[in-house]
């Protein structure tokens, strides 16, 4: 399992310093939507030359324009680029061909989605690499549950998960054997993140 740093709400200088702090327990580095929309493809290409050894993901929620916005995030250096899975099937195809044409990969983002059915579909459409995710606004009501792994259990995919992942909850969550386990503000807002990530990347691996 790889552990993925989920950048968001965060300053420029903070982005780069909290990276920086943790930069030897992390495989993957998500420049967040919110950074993005603050920032722009400016701090992706700047993270893809501050931490070259690392794989990159832009998390660029795509809902439309396929095919330019992902290449937006490709042509800046991004490894991944992310689209809705509530997007039309023209949208998330487009974004799958510029990620083979480029040797690349999309994450589809599951949010709010709760059907196997859909997650089929999207395997269908030629999907390899989903992400099982609770919102922000959805943790404030809901916490995260093993239960959520039920729309990808059946399918041939490789998964993520986000969602308000912390230290305490992590133990459950590696269970479910993700591929990848992206962490946010129990990293970024700790007061030591460096612990919090060797702790959590410890984990990973026993």
């Amino acid at each position: 399992m790889k552990l993925q740093l989920a950048l968001d709400r965060l300053t420029w200088d903070e982005c780069f310093a909290i990276t920086n702090e943790v930069r030897d327990d992390i495989d993957i580095i998500e420049v967040g939507t919110g950074v993005i929309k603050e920032y722009g493809m400016a701090i992706v290409r700047e993270m893809n030359v501050q931490f070259p050894n690392h794989a990159l993901l832009a998390d660029m929620k795509i809902c439309d324009a396929g095919r330019h916005e992902a290449n937006q995030a490709f042509q800046a250096g991004a490894d991944i680029a992310t689209v809705m899975a509530f997007a039309p099937e023209a949208t998330i195809e487009e974004t799958l061909r510029v990620a083979k044409e480029q040797n690349k990969t999309m994450m589809i983002d599951l949010l709010g989605v709760e059907s196997p059915q859909k997650v089929q579909q999207l395997y269908s459409l030629g999907a390899t690499y989903v992400g099982v995710h609770l919102g922000k606004d959805q943790q404030k009501q809901l916490a995260f549950s093993a239960s959520q792994f039920d729309i990808v259990k059946d399918v041939n995919v490789q998964t993520a998960v986000a969602g308000g992942v912390t230290l305490e909850s992590l133990k459950a969550i590696i269970t479910q054997k993700p591929d990848v386990i992206i962490v946010g503000s129990s990293i970024t807002a700790a007061e030591h993140p460096a612990h919090v990530a060797k702790a959590m990347k410890a984990l990973l691996h026993v």
